[in-house]
Parts: C-alpha cells; sequence; structure tokens
C-alpha cells in the first residue's frame, strides 16, 4: 500500500458562462461608435468655417453635394461637383435629384434637403450653377455644411 494517494486532478473547465454577455456588449459598442463613411470623397475639402450653426433635425433627408478640385490630376484642376461616389454634370443634377427623392418615402418627398460642402476655394460661379439646377429640380431646401468656428480666445 503505498503512502502517497493520487490527488484528485483539479477541474479545467473554462467558466464560460458570462462570455455571451461580454460578446453582445462588444457588439452593441460597435454598433453604437462605428461610422460608416457613405462617400469616397473625390474632391478637395476644405469647408469655411461659420459661427451660427443650426443642427439638423432629420438627418435621413439630406443627400449631399460636394464641390472642389479633384484630387487625381487625370480629371483636371477645374472645380467639380461630385454626387455620392461619382462626378456629376450639370445637366445631370436634375436627375440625381430626381433619383435621390424617389429613395425617399412618399410623405418626406418634399422635404428632400440637399447639403452642399464647397470647398473655400471654389469660385462661386460653379456654386450658383449647382444651386440654378437645383431650383429647376424644385430641390429648394439647400444647406451648406461647415465646421463650427471655435473662438481661440477662450
Amino acid at each position: 500500500m503505498s503512502k502517497f494517494r493520487k490527488r484528485n486532478k483539479a477541474k479545467q473547465d473554462i467558466p464560460t458562462a458570462a462570455l455571451p454577455d461580454i460578446i453582445f456588449m462588444l457588439l452593441f459598442f460597435f454598433m453604437v461608435t462605428t461610422v460608416i463613411r457613405q462617400d469616397k470623397l473625390l474632391v478637395e475639402q476644405k469647408l469655411p468655417d461659420a459661427k451660427d450653426i443650426t443642427k439638423l433635425e432629420r438627418k435621413s433627408l439630406v443627400s449631399h453635394l460636394y464641390v472642389g478640385k479633384p484630387k487625381e490630376e487625370k480629371f483636371g484642376q477645374e472645380p467639380l461637383v461630385q454626387a455620392n461616389d461619382a462626378f456629376v454634370r450639370m445637366d445631370e443634377l436634375v436627375l440625381w435629384v430626381t433619383r435621390e427623392r424617389d429613395k425617399l418615402d412618399e410623405i418626406d418627398k418634399n422635404a428632400i434637403t440637399i447639403s452642399l460642402k464647397v470647398d473655400q476655394e471654389t469660385k462661386m460661379g460653379i456654386v450658383s450653377d449647382v444651386q440654378q439646377e437645383l431650383r429647376e429640380a424644385n430641390a429648394l431646401k439647400i444647406m451648406y455644411n461647415t465646421p463650427q468656428l471655435v473662438d481661440k480666445e477662450q
């Protein structure tokens, strides 16, 4: 008879009861904090600052137009208009607005808001042309996108 007995092996199971809670907590965290970029910018954007800014109530009604000098030289040096992920000509803006309006619910179609993100180096002529085309497309609610000016003295 041996003097030493074999020890019972200790359980080496890893407790996994809290694992689903941790996974769902991480999932919710990433769902809340992730920002999905919708458009790939093809034009340079250095937006002018502004003091009085109002925040939009319903961002789902906003469609974005970007105006600025193209980032790639193959598109030239003149400012272009970008809608979604492609450049559009002035005569295509009415059709673009119609397509954007069709994406909205029937109730919200007249409440479409066009957000203009215009580079501060862009001449006003192309902006006026865009405004005329939007007026022709009956997209009368236009906003200019800008970051808020922060006073450095405070």
